[in-house]
C-alpha cells in the first residue's frame, strides 16, 4: 500500500505541468460558464421584476381608483345626508308623542332609502345616529348593533371631537360584530353653532373591501391594507387581519416618499418586491408583496439549466484534456529529466528530444547549466567580498565620530589639573577603542556593551557635566544575549549631542529585555525632540534615508539588516518637546557561558 501511494505522489508529480494547465483551464470553462449562468439569470430577473413591477403599478392603480370610487361614493352619501333638512329635523326634535316620534322615524327611513342606493352597490350599510336612543340602520344583518354600543364606542367619541373630517376605522371581529369591518364616519353638524346632532355611518365587512383587488391577487401576489397605526385592516391572507405591520407601514412611506418603483425586501421571512399606493381619503397605504423566490422559479427553470451547463462543461473538459496532454508530454519528460539533476551538479545535460519547442529548451537549458557552473564561484565570492567591504565601511563610519572631542577634553582637563579624572577618561577610551578597533564581525555580550556603554558615557559626562543623567535597566537573563559591537553608542551619542538643545537637562535611559524570540533595546530621552510623522519604521531607513541627520544612526541600521536581515533593525518615534524612543530590534542569540546576575543593573 505505501508502494503504491508513493508511486501515485511521483505519477502526479511528472504530470504536474499537465495537472496544473488542465485544472487551470477546467476552473475557467466552469467559471465562466456559471458567470454566464448566474449573469444570465440575473439580468433575466432584473427585466422580468422591472416589467412586473411596472404591470402591478397599474394594477395598484386599478384598486386604487375602486377604493376612491368608494370613497367618493361615501363623501356623496355624507353630502346629502348632512343637507338633507327631514334627517335633522328628525333628530333634533324634542319632547315628542308616540305618533311624532313614528314619523319623524319614517321620514328619516324613507330619506335614507333614497341616499342608500350610492353606497349599496359596494355591499355597504349605512348607518345614523341620533340623541335619545335615535338609531336608524338600513341593514340590521351587516352590523347588528345597539344604541348604547355604538354611542359610547370609540369611533363614535372621536367622530364627535373631529366632527368636520370624515374618519375611516378599522374594527376587528368581537362580540357584536362576527367578521371584521371597515366603518366610515361623519359628524352630522348644524353649520351655524358647529353643533353636533348625530353621527353618520358607513360599514363594510373586510370580505367585501377585499372585492375591490381579490381578482388581482394569488400565491405569490399579496395585497395589504395598512392604516396610519401600522394595522392590516385588509388582505387576501386572512391571518394577517388585524395584525401589527409596522414595518411594513414604515417601508411604504420610504417607496412613496422616494418616488420608487419597488424596492426588495424581507418581511414576514420571506422576500418580497413591494410596491405601494397612498390613499389620502382614507389615509391609509394600499401595499402589493409580490414573492420573489414563488416568481423566479415559475420563470427560470433551473433544472433544465444546470442540465445545459454540465453538458457543455463536459464537453470542454473532454476537448481540453486532449488538447492539454498533447501540448505537455514532451515538456512533461524534459522536466522529469531536469529533476533528476543534483541542487549543485551542473555538470548532466538533459537529452534533446521531444517536439520542436522541448528541443529548444533542452538546448538552451544546458547552455544555462555550462554558463550556470562558471558563474556561481565568481558570484558567492564577490558577494562575500562586498558584504566585508561594507561592513568594514560602516565600521569606519561608527567608530571615530567622537574621537577627536574626546582628546581635546582629556587635554583640557590635564589643564586643569584634574589629572584623575584624565586618566579614568583615558582608561574609558582605551577600552572603549579596543573593542571598536577589533575585528566588526565579533559580536559580544549585553554585559560587554553595557560596559563600553558606560566608558562613552563617562567620557561625554566628564565633559558635559552631569546635567544629562544616564540609567540603565537590563534584564539579567539579557546579559548573556550576543549583539554587534558599540551597535547602540551612535544613539547615545545622538542623545548626548543633539536631544538636549534647547532643554538644559535630562535623562537618557537604556532599557535591554527579551520580546519572545527577539531582543528589544529602547533608548529613551526627554529631551528637545522632533516633528516626525507617525514611526519611521525599518522600511523608512531604506527608502528615506535623508530623513536622518546622524550617519552613525543610519548605518547601524544598515549593519543589522547586513547582518540579520530586514525583519530587524531600527525604530524611531519622537515628539516635539517631548523627547525621542529609538528602538533596536536584533534575533535573541545567547552566549556559550551564561553570565549569572539576580537583579537588573541600573547606574
Amino acid at each position: 500500500m505505501p508502494k503504491m501511494k508513493k508511486q501515485i505522489v511521483q505519477v502526479l508529480k511528472n504530470n504536474s505541468l499537465f495537472i496544473k494547465m488542465f485544472l487551470i483551464m477546467v476552473i475557467s470553462i466552469v467559471a465562466v460558464s456559471l458567470l454566464i449562468t448566474f449573469s444570465s439569470i440575473r439580468m433575466s430577473s432584473n427585466l422580468f421584476m422591472n416589467t412586473f413591477s411596472i404591470t402591478n403599478t397599474k394594477v395598484l392603480e386599478q384598486i386604487k381608483t375602486r377604493f376612491e370610487s368608494y370613497s367618493f361614493a361615501i363623501v356623496s352619501a355624507t353630502h346629502e345626508a348632512q343637507n338633507n333638512g327631514t334627517i335633522k329635523r328628525g333628530l333634533t326634535r324634542e319632547n315628542e308623542n308616540a305618533i311624532q316620534k313614528s314619523g319623524s322615524y319614517l321620514n328619516i327611513i324613507r330619506q335614507m332609502e333614497r341616499i342608500y342606493p350610492t353606497v349599496d352597490s359596494y355591499d355597504a350599510n349605512m348607518i345614523i345616529l341620533g340623541e335619545n336612543e335615535r338609531l336608524f340602520n338600513m341593514n340590521y344583518s351587516n352590523w347588528p348593533v345597539s344604541w348604547e354600543v355604538l354611542r359610547n364606542h370609540s369611533i363614535t367619541q372621536q367622530s364627535i371631537s373631529e366632527p368636520t373630517t370624515l374618519h375611516y376605522h378599522f374594527i376587528s371581529s368581537n362580540s357584536f360584530n362576527d367578521k371584521p369591518m371597515i366603518v366610515a364616519t361623519k359628524a352630522l353638524i348644524e353649520r351655524s353653532t358647529d353643533e353636533v346632532y348625530g353621527v353618520l355611518y358607513f360599514p363594510i365587512r373586510e370580505e367585501q373591501l377585499k372585492a375591490f383587488y381579490e381578482g388581482y391577487t394569488s400565491k405569490e401576489n399579496e395585497v395589504l391594507l395598512v392604516n396610519e397605526t401600522g394595522r392590516i385592516v385588509s388582505s387576501n391572507k386572512e391571518e394577517l387581519i388585524g395584525e401589527d405591520a409596522s414595518d411594513v407601514l414604515n417601508l411604504a412611506k420610504e417607496v412613496e416618499n422616494e418616488e420608487l418603483k419597488f424596492k426588495d425586501v424581507r418581511i414576514f421571512d420571506t422576500d418580497y418586491m413591494l410596491m405601494s399606493e397612498y390613499l389620502p381619503t382614507y389615509n391609509m397605504y394600499l401595499v402589493n408583496l409580490v414573492d420573489k423566490n414563488v416568481v423566479m422559479d415559475n420563470l427560470i427553470n433551473t433544472k433544465e439549466i444546470i442540465l445545459i451547463s454540465l453538458g457543455i462543461v463536459l464537453l470542454a473538459v473532454i476537448v481540453v484534456f486532449l488538447i492539454s496532454r498533447r501540448m505537455t508530454n514532451s515538456i512533461s519528460r524534459l522536466v522529469k529529466q531536469i529533476s533528476t539533476i543534483s541542487k549543485h551538479d551542473f555538470n548532466k545535460p538533459v537529452a534533446e528530444s521531444g517536439g520542436y519547442e522541448a528541443r529548444k529548451i533542452a538546448n538552451a537549458f544546458n547552455y544555462m547549466l555550462n554558463e550556470l557552473q562558471e558563474y556561481v564561484d565568481i558570484v558567492v565570492q564577490a558577494q562575500q567580498k562586498q558584504r566585508n567591504a561594507e561592513l568594514m565601511a560602516l565600521q569606519h563610519q561608527i567608530n571615530p565620530h567622537f574621537l577627536y572631542n574626546t582628546l581635546a577634553s582629556i587635554k583640557f582637563m590635564v589643564q586643569q589639573g584634574k589629572k584623575e579624572k584624565a586618566t579614568d577618561m583615558i582608561h574609558a577610551l582605551i577600552s572603549l577603542l579596543q573593542n571598536a578597533l577589533s575585528n566588526i564581525d565579533q559580536t559580544i555580550t549585553v554585559e560587554q556593551e553595557i560596559k563600553d556603554l558606560r566608558n562613552y558615557v563617562l567620557i561625554n559626562q566628564a565633559r558635559y557635566g552631569d546635567r544629562i543623567k544616564v540609567n540603565f535597566f537590563i534584564s539579567p537573563d539579557c546579559l548573556d544575549c550576543q549583539l554587534p559591537k558599540l551597535i547602540l553608542q551612535p544613539f547615545i551619542e545622538n542623545a548626548f549631542f543633539h536631544a538636549f538643545n534647547e532643554k538644559k537637562e535630562g535623562f537618557i535611559q537604556i532599557l535591554i529585555g527579551q520580546k519572545g524570540e527577539n531582543l528589544l533595546c529602547e533608548i529613551v530621552d526627554n529631551g528637545d525632540g522632533m516633528e516626525i510623522k507617525g514611526d519611521h519604521t525599518k522600511e523608512d531607513f531604506k527608502e528615506k534615508r535623508h530623513l536622518f541627520s546622524g550617519i552613525g544612526i543610519r548605518n547601524v541600521h544598515e549593519r543589522i539588516q547586513l547582518l540579520y536581515g530586514e525583519e530587524y533593525g531600527v525604530e524611531i518615534t519622537s515628539k516635539k518637546g517631548e523627547g525621542t524612543k529609538i528602538k533596536v530590534e536584533l534575533p535573541l542569540q545567547k552566549a556559550e557561558t551564561p553570565i549569572e546576575s539576580n537583579e537588573i543593573t541600573r547606574i
